[in-house]
């Protein structure tokens, strides 16, 4: 959609006409007769018409133009921002060598088969994926109660009997099975074969009461249970873990080792559901594929961009934008006979002289650019950059193109391979991509220029802050700076990331900020931060409400319709993006109570009356209502509402 026809001189016919005549008495005061009739004033009125038809020309400034203005002050609008997610490879069988999918390897979903989308949408992994055979050379058994470590290496070797899981005597949750491994498995598909027998009775063995835990460095971080068939560590079955990418060796026992552990989890009641300690006669390890970081990218080879005529300010541009971040090795080189340059990218030109190898890229329209003339007050013109010799050749050694929203795909749906890889017989990401945000459009640009205009790139106030913190990524949707100076000249800044998909499927886990994030936000406000102050960027606590509630439908409308739509409106009511009063976002420091959530339901269509309406705490992490029921539940200056668990009951 175009912008409105701007106003750049807003001044009609009779503006410009009563203008020129309020300028004749001092101009020519012998100029008496002002009447339409006297041919000076017909000579006004022409040349009135004249400047009229002239503004009417600049008013029709095209939106490109725009963008060029914007440039000039120094605001550009955003490049498009990159989404990724976990691509899962399988191996055709286990193998006894290790499998390399290397850094780069195209992943693409099926064409037309994503949200009406034609043309497929293609993902490249970010990192080398290193599948070797797992080396499984300990295992040991601690205990919360008696704190003891337990090695049962041997009787899980060599005893008859096997080995016992967790303590024989006094099970208590967070005894920990630990299984060590000689070398890291970081984003393995890892199998244990598992011979065993039924003796950790009082198990449901569909939800066994084990969750499985790799060392990252800093703390245990879960491992996905992709299939389980053992039914809690009771029977002869396998278990196929997810191992997240991040995973390194711990101390325990006097043992060094990679480890991986199944942590015993209490019940509802607080204690431990078996009635005996499952015994394992036997473990075997096995790879079946891996998981690496992916990106929404293509790989773009090496590219001649054309050939230089010597002169200042050159523009060439690539086949493909936007241009993603530059990774190591993706530059600029200028041919010159037998002579090869590669030239180093700079943000700008206001530091470099004539002699430096220095070029512009511009990531949202693809344009190389190299160093202008500048003329100064002086007389003198100062080259700021070095110019390729006329004849050069202007190339690039590669790069990598993508980003937007349309790399937001769902789960499973990263199927194809662009190219065979030996041993790998399939590909999908479990998970749906995120991040992905479109470029920002010139009208956003105009609306947040004249903002950065007028309070600068320095961060001093809440406010600065708070803008510097949505500036530094589209990932980020909220900001809110709790105090802009603290004793310890701390600023602590609490982050809402932009969560995607239907605000009926948030959960806390959507609302965590990535490490990849994390950093760009850090990096970002470390550059405009004032000396002797510091920025810890971190989530909001997310507070969950769980409402209850009996409605009474009009005549003639379906229950299940009328529950529906009051459960959405619930949902998008009481969320960090999308609720509050003007759906916004829900606001900090606002208590949430039971006449709005009322108010909410009776505006539903299809709810004749709200009989009762109830609100609950709910633990997000448990999954259950805490306490009695509360007329209001209070939001501290640090917390936002998440829904969860809303039931409403349709008379």
């Amino acid at each position: 959609m175009p912008l409105p026809t701007p106003a750049l001189d807003d001044r009609t016919f009779q503006d410009i006409v009563d203008e020129a005549k309020r300028m004749i008495p001092r101009f020519c005061p012998e100029w008496t007769n002002h009447n339409v009739s006297d041919p000076g004033v017909a000579l006004i009125e022409l040349f009135a018409w004249m400047s009229e038809m002239v503004l009417y020309r600049v008013n029709q400034v095209p939106e490109r133009l725009y963008t060029h203005f914007l440039n000039m002050v120094g605001i550009q609008p955003f490049p498009p921002s990159v989404a990724s997610t976990n691509l899962t490879f399988w191996l055709s069988a286990v193998l006894e060598a290790p499998v390399v999918v290397p850094s780069g390897t195209e992943v693409m979903t099926v064409a037309g088969a994503s949200a009406g989308r034609e043309d497929p949408v293609v993902f490249s992994t970010v990192t080398d994926l290193v599948i070797a055979p797992p080396v499984l050379e300990t295992a040991k058994v601690t205990t919360v109660l008696e704190g003891r470590v337990e090695d049962v290496w041997d009787d899980l070797r060599f005893s008859t009997e096997g080995a016992r899981t967790f303590a024989s005597s006094t099970m208590t949750a967070g005894d920990t099975f630990c299984l060590g491994f000689a070398d890291s498995l970081a984003g393995m598909v890892l199998r244990l074969s598992v011979t065993a027998e039924a003796e950790g009775i009082g198990v449901d063995p569909r939800n066994p009461p084990i969750a499985w835990e790799v060392w990252n460095g800093e703390g245990w971080i879960a491992a996905d249970v992709y299939e389980d068939t053992t039914g809690g560590l009771n029977r002869a079955g396998e278990i196929v873990l997810l191992v997240p990418v991040e995973h390194q060796p711990l101390s325990i026992g006097n043992r060094t080792a990679h480890w991986l552990r199944a942590r015993l989890l209490p019940t509802a009641s607080g204690r431990p559901t078996y009635q005996a300690s499952p015994r394992l006669q036997r473990v075997e390890v096995s790879a079946l594929g891996g998981t690496v970081p992916a990106e929404h990218a293509e790989t773009a080879e090496a590219e001649q961009l054309g050939r230089s005529e010597g002169a200042p300010a050159q523009k060439f541009a690539v086949a493909h934008a936007p241009v993603l971040p530059r990774r190591e090795g993706e530059t600029v080189r200028v041919v010159d006979g037998e002579h090869v340059h590669e030239w180093t990218e700079v943000a700008d030109f206001s530091g470099s002289d004539h002699r430096d190898r220095h070029y512009v890229w511009d990531s949202s329209t693809g344009e190389v650019v190299f160093g202008p003339s500048v003329r100064y007050p002086d007389g003198s013109v100062r080259q700021h950059g070095a110019i390729p010799r006329d004849g050069a050749f202007v190339e690039v050694t590669g790069y990598r193109h993508g980003g937007g929203s349309r790399g937001n795909v769902g789960a499973r749906t990263l199927t194809l391979l662009r190219s065979t890889v030996p041993f790998v017989s399939g590909v999908t990401n479990l998970r749906a991509a995120t991040g992905g945000v479109d470029a920002e459009t010139v009208a956003e640009a105009k609306v947040r220029g004249p903002l950065a205009l007028r309070t600068g790139q320095r961060a001093v106030t809440a406010g600065d802050y708070e803008r510097l913190t949505l500036e530094a990524s589209p990932q980020v949707a909220r900001a809110r700076c709790r105090s802009a100076r603290r004793g310890n000249g701390t600023v602590q800044l609490l982050v809402v990331p932009q969560v995607r998909g239907d605000v009926g499927g948030h959960g806390i886990d959507d609302f965590a900020i990535s490490d990849s994030l994390m950093r760009t936000i850090s990096d970002h406000l470390d550059r405009h931060r004032v000396v002797g102050t510091s920025a810890e960027v971190t989530t909001p606590f997310y507070q969950g409400v769980s409402v209850v509630a009996l409605v009474h439908g009009a005549p003639g409308r379906p229950q299940g319709l009328v529950k529906q739509r009051a459960v959405d409106a619930l949902n998008r009511f009481i969320n960090p993006l999308t609720g509050g009063p003007d759906s916004a976002g829900w606001p900090f420091d606002a208590d949430l109570n039971v006449a709005g959530i009322t108010q909410l339901l009776e505006s539903v269509e299809g709810v004749e009356r709200v009989e009762e309406a109830l609100l609950f705490e709910y633990d997000l992490r448990t999954g259950r209502r805490l306490g009695a029921a509360k007329d209001v539940v209070r939001l501290d200056r640090q917390s936002l509402f998440l829904s969860a668990a809303h039931q409403v009951v349709v008379r």
